[in-house]
């Protein structure tokens, strides 16, 4: 993020970190605030902003960290909230697809209107389902950290942090037997005697959850068949682990090594 932003910056720890990638897919919304060169009437700054929704192309700044070159991202909706200081000022909402920049899309509203518009500041909202009421300072994430290490108290971390679950709770989820969590939490395939219950619709190669009895999530997954398949099966492989969560042993071992 840019160096003026603020907001919600999702952070992992543990075991956690495995789900990086899950994570950095997550849709992202913003407010924004932004200034043209000349003043600009509501109605102009709403068609404006209108066009910005849909998929549209978005090309990195020669300041960020990845390769600049034309891509497409996908905003879900983008509204005017308020104008100020004569027409010149205003503050905007975004959803959009994760890996939008923001300051593109800025300059993008001043090619298209003809008047070079800045972004003055940015606050990202929410990230996936997080949102930035369930943030804290870092500060005070410091202020948690020092209480558990000097005084062995960890109810100021509790109140902080998150089960991995909360990011992962948009994904559709397959709840297995705990048998099948030990597993695969070994790293084995899930087979259709380890399923307690799957969504239906879902084609060949979704990305889903699997989740224990309890609600833990144990790993995601990519289907090797149809879930609608699925109850017709009373053996075989239904799901690779593409990244396991769950760390082994918490689950006895329901297997022979012999």
């Amino acid at each position: 993020m840019d160096p003026f932003a603020t907001g919600l910056l999702t952070l992992l720890c543990g075991r956690s970190t495995k789900i990086t990638g899950e994570l950095l897919k997550k849709p992202k919304s913003y407010v924004a605030v932004i200034r043209f060169k000349h003043p600009i009437d509501d109605e102009e700054i709403l068609g404006l902003v209108s066009k910005m929704q849909g998929e549209i192309y978005n090309v990195p700044p020669k300041e960020s960290a990845v390769k600049i070159q034309v891509r497409s991202r996908e905003i879900t909706r983008s509204d005017l909230i308020q104008t100020e200081e004569g027409g010149r000022v205003h503050l905007i909402s975004i959803d959009c697809e994760a890996g939008t920049y923001i300051r593109t899309l800025i300059r993008d509203l001043g090619l298209l209107s003809g008047n070079e518009c800045e972004l003055l500041e940015l606050h990202r909202s929410s990230s996936g389902s997080l949102n930035d009421q369930m943030s804290c300072t870092m500060q005070q994430l410091a202020d948690a950290v020092f209480l558990w290490r000097e005084h062995d108290d960890p109810r100021g971390l509790s109140r902080l942090l998150a089960p991995v679950e909360t990011v992962l709770d948009d994904m559709p989820r397959v709840i297995i037997k705990d048998g099948a969590v030990a597993a695969l939490s070994h790293g084995a395939p899930l087979a259709r005697p380890g399923i307690v219950s799957v969504p239906k619709g879902l084609p060949i190669g979704s990305v889903v959850l699997l989740s224990s009895l309890k609600g833990e999530a144990v790993a995601i997954a990519e289907l090797s068949v149809e879930s609608d398949k699925i109850s017709e099966m009373k053996t075989g492989q239904v799901a690779t682990p593409k990244t396991v969560i769950m760390q082994p042993g918490n689950y006895p071992q329901t297997w022979s090594k012999e």
